[in-house]
C-alpha cells in the first residue's frame, strides 16, 4: 500500500517497471549525463598535459567517450524509452577536483601528468562500477542488447584505466619525483 502523496513507478517513469527495471533506467540516465559531462571537461585535460603521451591518450578517450554517448542512446533505444540524462553529481565532483589539480600544480611539469592521471583514474573507477552494475542488470533484466553495448563500454574504460597506469609508471611518477614544487 502507498503512503499518503507518495507516486508510483508508473507515474515517474511514465510506464510500470519493476524495481530493478526502475533502478537500471535511473542509473543509465546518471551515466549518460557524466559521459556529456566528462565529454566537455576531457579538452581541457588534454590541453594541460605536459606529455604528448598523456595527451594523446586523453584525446584518444574524449574519441571513445563521444562513442560511449551513441552507445548509451542505443541501450536507451533497445527499452524505447527516450534519451535523458540525469545530473550525476560524483562525475561533476570529479571534473571539478580535475580542474583543481589542474590549477595547483605547475604548467609545463610532470607533477600536472601525475596529477592528470591521477584524476582521470578516479574517474575511470566511477565509470568501471558504473557500467560493470549497469550490465549486470542488464543481463538480470534479460536485455541482451544493452548488456552487450555496455560490456563493449566497460572494456574501453578498463582499456583506458591500464594505459593511463602505464604512462604513470613508465616515465612520468619518476620524473615528476625529480621536480621541486
Amino acid at each position: 500500500m502507498k503512503k499518503q502523496g507518495e507516486k508510483n513507478q508508473e507515474t515517474q517513469t511514465g510506464f510500470d517497471e519493476s524495481g530493478l527495471k526502475y533502478l537500471f533506467l535511473d542509473e543509465l540516465k546518471d551515466i549518460y549525463w557524466a559521459e556529456k559531462h566528462l565529454a566537455k571537461a576531457l579538452p581541457k585535460m588534454a590541453k594541460g598535459a605536459t606529455s604528448e603521451e598523456l595527451r594523446s591518450a586523453i584525446q584518444q578517450h574524449l574519441t571513445e567517450t563521444e562513442n560511449q554517448i551513441h552507445r548509451l542512446e542505443q541501450v536507451f533505444n533497445t527499452m524505447d524509452i527516450k534519451v535523458v540524462g540525469k545530473k550525476c553529481e560524483a562525475m561533476e565532483g570529479l571534473v571539478e577536483e580535475s580542474k583543481n589539480m589542474l590549477e595547483e600544480t605547475a604548467d609545463g611539469s610532470l607533477t600536472r601528468d601525475a596529477a592528470i592521471i591521477s584524476s582521470a583514474q578516479k574517474i575511470e573507477h566511477y565509470e568501471i562500477a558504473s557500467y560493470g552494475t549497469l550490465r549486470t542488470l542488464a543481463t538480470h533484466l534479460g536485455n541482451t542488447e544493452a548488456a552487450r553495448l555496455l560490456e563493449e563500454t566497460l572494456k574501453e574504460e578498463k582499456n583506458a584505466d591500464v594505459k593511463l597506469t602505464e604512462i604513470a609508471e613508465s616515465f612520468v611518477n619518476e620524473s615528476a619525483k625529480a621536480e621541486k614544487v
